[in-house]
């Protein structure tokens, strides 16, 4: 008989430990872990951080007003006090896993483009164009180099 490799999906499952980060209402954009799972739309999150403007408090929220992340505290104790959720936070250095990832970095550079004025994004722009065209790229419906 063949061998048979299992192996477990590598989607980002709702379970104790898990980050989350808030899309909607009062805690919006702000990162929180899941303490335990209330049902299956619902769970008891907590999210300590060392900045006070970040903090969320212990709650019960809706699975649909956030989003996994795939960042995990491993073995988080289900029902874990606020002060163990704060240390095995601060164990897994979560705030600093979340600042050096991709999706935090584009999030940060989407909302800084939001806050542009009109001058400012045509500069951008012009600095984008002036860069394809330093840097010897195609002209568009061609595949070959513009030298001209």
């Amino acid at each position: 008989m063949a061998e048979v490799d299992i192996t477990a999906s590598k989607w980002r499952l709702v379970e104790v430990g898990r980050v989350v980060l808030f899309t909607h209402g009062k805690y919006k954009d702000r990162l929180a872990t899941i303490v335990e799972i209330i049902d299956h739309k619902r769970a008891l999150v907590d999210g300590p951080s060392k900045n006070p403007d970040l903090v969320v408090d212990r709650h019960a929220t809706a699975l649909g007003n956030v989003v996994l992340t795939p960042i995990v505290i491993e073995k988080l104790p289900r029902a874990a006090g606020r002060g163990a959720v704060a240390k095995a936070w601060e164990k897994n250095e979560v705030e600093q896993k979340w600042d050096q990832s991709a999706w935090a970095k584009r999030r940060a550079l989407r909302e800084k483009r939001r806050g542009l004025s009109d001058f400012e994004r045509f500069k951008v722009l012009r600095l984008t164009k002036q860069q394809e065209w330093s840097s010897g790229a195609s002209v568009p419906g061609t595949k070959e180099k513009y030298v001209g």
